[in-house]
Protein backbone atom coordinates (compact mmCIF):
# COMPACT_ATOMS: atom_id res chain seq x y z
CA UNK A 1 0.00 0.00 0.00
CA UNK A 2 3.13 2.39 0.88
CA UNK A 3 4.43 1.35 -2.38
CA UNK A 4 1.50 3.26 -4.21
CA UNK A 5 1.81 6.44 -2.16
CA UNK A 6 3.52 9.70 -3.36
CA UNK A 7 6.28 10.89 -0.66
CA UNK A 8 4.25 13.94 -0.53
CA UNK A 9 0.99 11.51 0.42
CA UNK A 10 3.17 10.17 2.85
CA UNK A 11 4.31 12.83 4.54
CA UNK A 12 0.72 14.69 4.72
CA UNK A 13 0.16 11.66 6.09
CA UNK A 14 2.78 11.55 8.87
CA UNK A 15 1.82 15.20 9.56
CA UNK A 16 -2.24 14.18 10.12
CA UNK A 17 -0.79 11.59 12.82
CA UNK A 18 0.63 14.07 14.56
CA UNK A 19 -1.73 16.31 15.10
CA UNK A 20 -4.22 13.61 15.58
CA UNK A 21 -2.61 12.32 18.81
CA UNK A 22 -1.54 15.39 20.85
CA UNK A 23 -5.56 16.18 20.33
CA UNK A 24 -6.82 13.31 21.24
CA UNK A 25 -4.99 12.94 24.36
CA UNK A 26 -5.88 16.40 24.80
CA UNK A 27 -9.41 15.48 24.27
CA UNK A 28 -9.81 12.48 26.53
CA UNK A 29 -8.31 14.50 29.24
CA UNK A 30 -10.39 17.37 28.94
CA UNK A 31 -13.52 14.88 28.55
CA UNK A 32 -12.76 12.49 31.55
CA UNK A 33 -11.63 15.37 34.07
CA UNK A 34 -15.35 17.04 33.17
CA UNK A 35 -16.75 12.95 33.86
CA UNK A 36 -14.86 13.30 37.06
CA UNK A 37 -16.25 16.60 38.65
CA UNK A 38 -19.29 16.34 37.12
CA UNK A 39 -19.63 13.12 39.31
CA UNK A 40 -18.15 14.34 42.80
CA UNK A 41 -20.56 17.05 42.93
CA UNK A 42 -23.15 14.49 42.38
CA UNK A 43 -21.13 12.70 45.51
CA UNK A 44 -21.04 15.77 47.97
CA UNK A 45 -25.10 16.04 47.19
CA UNK A 46 -25.96 12.91 48.03
CA UNK A 47 -27.39 12.42 44.82
CA UNK A 48 -25.30 8.77 43.63
CA UNK A 49 -26.06 7.22 47.20
CA UNK A 50 -29.33 5.47 46.08
CA UNK A 51 -27.82 4.10 42.64
CA UNK A 52 -24.39 2.77 44.76
CA UNK A 53 -26.42 1.24 47.80
CA UNK A 54 -28.64 -0.85 44.97
CA UNK A 55 -25.41 -1.83 43.07
CA UNK A 56 -23.64 -2.68 45.71
CA UNK A 57 -26.27 -4.93 47.32
CA UNK A 58 -27.02 -6.51 44.20
CA UNK A 59 -23.58 -8.05 44.62
CA UNK A 60 -24.35 -9.93 47.66
CA UNK A 61 -26.15 -12.61 49.05
CA UNK A 62 -29.51 -11.70 49.93
CA UNK A 63 -29.80 -13.63 53.01
CA UNK A 64 -26.54 -13.27 54.00
CA UNK A 65 -24.97 -9.38 52.91
CA UNK A 66 -21.73 -10.91 54.18
CA UNK A 67 -21.27 -13.26 50.94
CA UNK A 68 -20.49 -11.80 47.71
CA UNK A 69 -22.69 -13.50 44.98
CA UNK A 70 -21.07 -16.50 43.38
CA UNK A 71 -18.80 -19.71 44.39
CA UNK A 72 -15.97 -18.61 46.81
CA UNK A 73 -13.05 -19.10 44.10
CA UNK A 74 -14.50 -15.82 42.80
CA UNK A 75 -13.98 -14.17 46.03
CA UNK A 76 -10.44 -15.19 46.41
CA UNK A 77 -9.87 -14.48 42.34
CA UNK A 78 -11.28 -10.91 43.21
CA UNK A 79 -8.55 -10.14 46.29
CA UNK A 80 -6.17 -11.77 43.54
CA UNK A 81 -7.09 -9.48 41.18
CA UNK A 82 -7.50 -6.26 43.03
CA UNK A 83 -3.99 -6.40 44.21
CA UNK A 84 -2.95 -5.94 40.87
CA UNK A 85 -3.76 -2.37 41.62
CA UNK A 86 -2.16 -2.20 44.95
CA UNK A 87 0.44 0.00 46.15
CA UNK A 88 3.21 -2.69 46.39
CA UNK A 89 2.47 -3.93 43.26
CA UNK A 90 2.06 -0.75 40.90
CA UNK A 91 4.92 0.59 42.91
CA UNK A 92 7.53 -2.81 41.58
CA UNK A 93 6.27 -2.43 38.25
CA UNK A 94 6.82 1.04 37.97
CA UNK A 95 10.04 0.57 39.18
CA UNK A 96 10.41 -2.35 37.04
CA UNK A 97 9.83 -0.48 33.94
CA UNK A 98 11.52 2.43 35.41
CA UNK A 99 14.76 0.74 35.59
CA UNK A 100 14.52 -0.89 32.39
CA UNK A 101 13.77 2.21 30.11
CA UNK A 102 16.76 3.74 31.48
CA UNK A 103 18.97 0.98 30.95
CA UNK A 104 17.45 0.38 27.34
CA UNK A 105 18.77 4.54 27.34
CA UNK A 106 15.25 5.93 27.34
CA UNK A 107 15.14 8.16 29.76
CA UNK A 108 12.24 10.93 28.15
CA UNK A 109 10.06 7.39 28.86
CA UNK A 110 11.47 6.70 32.13
CA UNK A 111 10.60 10.52 33.42
CA UNK A 112 7.43 10.15 32.12
CA UNK A 113 6.36 6.92 33.76
CA UNK A 114 7.99 8.04 37.09
CA UNK A 115 6.02 11.63 37.05
CA UNK A 116 2.59 9.88 35.71
CA UNK A 117 3.04 7.33 38.83
CA UNK A 118 4.25 9.47 41.33
CA UNK A 119 1.62 12.02 40.15
CA UNK A 120 -0.87 10.10 40.35
CA UNK A 121 -0.14 8.73 43.47
CA UNK A 122 0.13 12.75 45.00
CA UNK A 123 -3.27 13.71 42.77
CA UNK A 124 -5.17 10.18 44.62
CA UNK A 125 -3.92 11.15 48.55
CA UNK A 126 -5.48 14.34 48.27
CA UNK A 127 -8.59 14.13 46.41
CA UNK A 128 -9.28 11.15 49.12
CA UNK A 129 -7.67 13.86 51.94
CA UNK A 130 -10.21 16.33 50.46
CA UNK A 131 -13.70 14.31 50.01
CA UNK A 132 -12.96 12.15 53.05
CA UNK A 133 -16.43 10.23 51.84
CA UNK A 134 -16.85 6.98 54.64
CA UNK A 135 -16.16 3.36 53.13
CA UNK A 136 -19.42 1.46 52.27
CA UNK A 137 -21.38 0.24 55.44
CA UNK A 138 -24.14 -1.36 53.63
CA UNK A 139 -22.14 -4.86 53.54
CA UNK A 140 -18.70 -6.38 55.27
CA UNK A 141 -15.61 -5.39 53.83
CA UNK A 142 -13.76 -8.67 52.13
CA UNK A 143 -10.70 -6.68 51.91
CA UNK A 144 -8.37 -4.44 54.40
CA UNK A 145 -9.16 -1.03 54.02
CA UNK A 146 -7.02 2.14 55.27
CA UNK A 147 -8.20 5.35 53.60
CA UNK A 148 -11.00 7.33 52.74
CA UNK A 149 -13.36 5.63 49.52
CA UNK A 150 -13.67 8.97 47.05
CA UNK A 151 -12.04 8.43 44.54
CA UNK A 152 -10.91 4.66 44.19
CA UNK A 153 -7.28 4.70 44.88
CA UNK A 154 -7.43 1.59 43.21
CA UNK A 155 -9.13 2.34 40.33
CA UNK A 156 -7.31 5.32 39.52
CA UNK A 157 -3.81 4.35 39.75
CA UNK A 158 -4.15 1.13 37.69
CA UNK A 159 -5.77 3.35 35.13
CA UNK A 160 -2.81 5.45 35.27
CA UNK A 161 -0.14 2.57 35.42
CA UNK A 162 -1.47 0.21 33.02
CA UNK A 163 -2.64 2.70 30.53
CA UNK A 164 0.54 4.72 30.45
CA UNK A 165 2.37 1.18 30.05
CA UNK A 166 0.04 0.03 27.49
CA UNK A 167 0.90 3.08 25.62
CA UNK A 168 4.07 2.76 25.89
CA UNK A 169 4.60 -0.64 24.76
CA UNK A 170 2.38 -0.15 21.97
CA UNK A 171 4.35 2.20 20.02
CA UNK A 172 7.06 -0.09 20.72
CA UNK A 173 5.23 -2.93 18.96
CA UNK A 174 5.68 -2.26 14.88
CA UNK A 175 2.54 -4.74 14.39
CA UNK A 176 -1.09 -2.78 15.09
CA UNK A 177 -2.41 -5.96 15.99
CA UNK A 178 -0.56 -6.70 18.92
CA UNK A 179 -0.28 -2.68 20.06
CA UNK A 180 -4.70 -3.02 19.97
CA UNK A 181 -3.85 -6.64 22.15
CA UNK A 182 -1.94 -4.84 24.41
CA UNK A 183 -3.66 -1.79 24.88
CA UNK A 184 -6.62 -3.75 25.21
CA UNK A 185 -5.28 -6.08 27.81
CA UNK A 186 -4.35 -2.71 29.87
CA UNK A 187 -7.95 -1.39 29.61
CA UNK A 188 -9.66 -4.47 30.71
CA UNK A 189 -6.98 -5.17 33.76
CA UNK A 190 -7.74 -1.71 34.70
CA UNK A 191 -11.71 -2.23 34.26
CA UNK A 192 -11.44 -6.06 35.95
CA UNK A 193 -9.35 -4.27 39.31
CA UNK A 194 -11.80 -1.61 39.56
CA UNK A 195 -14.88 -4.00 39.32
CA UNK A 196 -13.30 -6.27 42.12
CA UNK A 197 -13.07 -3.41 44.79
CA UNK A 198 -16.93 -2.95 44.40
CA UNK A 199 -17.22 -7.01 44.57
CA UNK A 200 -15.22 -7.03 47.77
CA UNK A 201 -17.42 -4.38 49.32
CA UNK A 202 -14.92 -1.74 49.76
CA UNK A 203 -15.56 1.04 47.59
CA UNK A 204 -19.08 2.48 46.13
CA UNK A 205 -19.67 2.04 42.45
CA UNK A 206 -19.26 5.96 42.02
CA UNK A 207 -15.73 5.72 43.67
CA UNK A 208 -14.70 3.45 41.05
CA UNK A 209 -15.71 5.30 38.31
CA UNK A 210 -14.32 8.58 39.64
CA UNK A 211 -11.00 6.76 39.88
CA UNK A 212 -11.67 5.81 36.31
CA UNK A 213 -12.07 9.33 35.32
CA UNK A 214 -9.54 10.94 37.10
CA UNK A 215 -6.37 8.46 36.31
CA UNK A 216 -7.84 8.33 32.54
CA UNK A 217 -7.77 12.16 32.78
CA UNK A 218 -4.26 11.91 34.04
CA UNK A 219 -3.04 9.56 31.31
CA UNK A 220 -3.84 11.28 28.95
CA UNK A 221 -2.57 14.66 29.98
CA UNK A 222 0.75 12.60 30.51
CA UNK A 223 0.56 11.52 27.12
CA UNK A 224 0.36 15.20 25.73
CA UNK A 225 2.92 16.53 27.08
CA UNK A 226 5.22 13.29 26.16
CA UNK A 227 3.94 14.27 22.23
CA UNK A 228 4.82 17.70 22.46
CA UNK A 229 8.48 17.01 24.11
CA UNK A 230 9.08 14.43 21.40
CA UNK A 231 7.79 16.61 18.90
CA UNK A 232 10.85 19.04 20.39
CA UNK A 233 13.29 16.52 20.30
CA UNK A 234 13.64 16.31 23.87
CA UNK A 235 12.02 12.90 24.15
CA UNK A 236 12.64 9.96 21.97
CA UNK A 237 10.13 7.27 20.76
CA UNK A 238 10.10 4.21 22.54
CA UNK A 239 12.17 1.77 20.72
CA UNK A 240 13.98 4.31 18.78
CA UNK A 241 17.22 4.89 20.79
CA UNK A 242 20.42 3.89 19.21
CA UNK A 243 21.86 1.14 21.20
CA UNK A 244 25.34 1.76 23.17
CA UNK A 245 28.48 0.59 20.70
CA UNK A 246 29.75 -1.92 22.55
CA UNK A 247 26.24 -3.68 22.75
CA UNK A 248 26.25 -4.27 18.85
CA UNK A 249 29.19 -6.32 18.66
CA UNK A 250 27.97 -8.80 21.30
Amino acid sequence: MNALLTPATRLWLRLRLNEIGPLLSLSGCGFFAWAFIALADEVREGETHALDSRLLLALRDPQNPANPLGPSWLEESARDITGLGGYAILTLLTLAIWAYLLMTRRQGAALLVLVAVVGGMLISTGLKMGFERPRPDLVPHAARVYTASFPSGHAMLSAITYLTLGALLARVEKSRRVSAFIMGLAIVTTLLIGLSRVYLGVHWPSDVVAGWSVGAAWASLCWFVALQLQKRGQMEKPGEASPPADAKSE
